[in-house]
């Protein structure tokens, strides 16, 4: 063979394995109860119960954050966080979790808030957080 066919060949091979990865690492959106029929990361997108109680110790477990979220469906479920209380999560209009169901508990990776922005009335800010590592 050519070096030239040989080299197309590896580039193709790269391409592959690239959009493979890419798309076995993406997670889609669901609610809670496809979070329940599926053993997959979903991302779920609902707002805070504020009825319901914040439970968040740190000199407890640091790393340990739980709350009630209503999905876009209505559906609520308690949810697990291992991670740090975000910082002004109780103003959070719109909660998006990406994670799977443990149980009848959605075990979140990460949290992506939307709150209104304290300087314009229109613009909302995003906040990103990330879990610390838990063995489940």
């Amino acid at each position: 063979m050519k070096k030239s066919s040989i080299f197309g060949l590896v580039v193709i091979a790269i391409a592959i394995a690239v959009i493979i990865s890419t798309y076995s690492s993406s997670s889609t959106y669901g609610s809670f109860n496809d979070a329940k029929k599926s053993e997959a990361t979903l991302q779920v997108v609902g707002h805070l119960n504020k009825q319901k109680e914040l439970y968040y110790d740190a000199t407890k477990d640091a790393n340990y954050f739980s709350f009630y979220m209503k999905d876009n469906k209505g559906q609520e479920c308690k949810v697990i966080f291992t991670g740090t209380k975000p910082q002004d999560f109780e103003r959070s209009e719109q909660v998006v979790l990406t994670g799977k169901m443990v149980g009848s508990e959605f075990h979140a990776s990460k949290i992506l808030m939307k709150c209104p922005s304290k300087y314009t009335q229109d613009k909302i800010e995003v906040t990103e957080v990330n879990a610390k590592q838990a063995s489940i």
